[in-house]
């Protein structure tokens, strides 16, 4: 009986070594993976720049040159594409500890919407708020939750290509504060809401799949909760809730 125990204990510890190994590993293939993203930029970075003094001296000619002013604007937004999925990747890898204040959510969803709301004009998306006035005060990093939140946005946005109806909720019980985030797009389909928080899984052909699990992972470091409930040709609803800071209230 003992040497059954000795054994079993022996084999936890091997296991916990292994797993030990295995995060050391993950977190040195990070590393180099942020490294070679901000390698990777700076050359994009030089490529961009060269691309436009190319497209602004071949539209001052004419005749033939005319359509290689238009293939180099095509070769400049790719790369800027590329830096905007590098960006993005950034953002989901990079570690950093939260600068935590107190912070009216009403007034951070404010500062998003109005971000937005130029854009999303003009693609005849109707914005709707309805803000419980009496939400408590939130410790939370803004600058994080507001990415989060514009995420989010920005995946609603891209749900109602034919216009629709945005609809930004807060409301608060004992323990969060919610947001919800509505939009009337296109739903999502059974067979994939599960993976929408997937790094890199999109359905979007310019997606880099990186918005909403860095949305996710934001919120889930600030303690908190998000969850999505949709249906198909009839809009979804994002849930986001937050920790209230009951020394605040």
């Amino acid at each position: 009986m003992a040497f059954f125990y000795i054994r079993r204990a022996v084999n936890k510890t091997r296991n916990l070594e292994k797993r030990a190994i295995n995060s050391e590993r993950l977190a040195f293939v990070g590393t180099l993976a942020g490294g070679l993203a901000h390698e990777i930029k700076n050359p994009l970075s030089t490529l961009n720049i060269n691309l436009q003094l190319l497209k602004e001296e071949l539209q001052s000619m004419t005749g033939e040159n005319c359509k290689r002013a238009y293939r180099t604007q095509v070769l400049q937004k790719e790369v800027q594409r590329l830096d905007e999925i590098l960006n993005d990747f950034l953002r989901f890898a990079k570690g950093q500890e939260l600068e935590l204040k107190d912070y009216d959510i009403n007034e951070i969803l404010d500062e998003v919407v109005d971000f937005v709301t130029p854009e999303i004009k003009q693609k005849k998306i109707l914005i709707l708020k309805s803000y419980d006035a009496n939400l408590s005060l939130c410790r939370i990093d803004s600058n994080l939750i507001k990415q989060a939140i514009l995420n989010i946005i920005i995946n609603a946005e891209q749900a109602m290509e034919n216009g629709g109806e945005l609809m930004v909720r807060t409301s608060r019980d004992k323990k969060y504060i919610q947001i919800d985030i509505t939009d009337t797009g296109a739903g999502i389909p059974k067979d994939i809401i599960d993976k929408i928080f997937q790094v890199y899984f999109s359905t979007k052909k310019m997606g880099t799949g990186l918005g909403l699990p860095t949305a996710k992972r934001i919120i889930e470091d600030h303690k908190g909760i998000i969850s999505v409930q949709s249906e198909e040709g009839k809009g979804t609803n994002f849930s986001i809730k937050l920790p209230i800071n009951l020394t605040s209230n």
